[in-house]
């Protein structure tokens, strides 16, 4: 069973307000460096190597 939370107006009572430590989205994310290539292939060519990836 999960426990809902009742929200009141008025004072939260006493708080600590904490600096942000966690570093930057950016940052969490190794990032690879990567090439884009374009590449032209026959029907028949895409369809052999589906093939040979289901096989394996």
């Amino acid at each position: 069973m999960k426990k809902s939370i009742n929200y009141t107006d008025g004072d939260i009572g006493n708080i600590n307000i904490i600096e942000d430590f966690l570093p930057s989205p950016e940052a969490l994310v190794l990032k690879e460096e990567s090439t884009k290539i374009t590449i032209s292939l026959t029907k028949e060519t895409v369809d052999f190597f589906k093939e040979e990836a289901k096989k394996r």
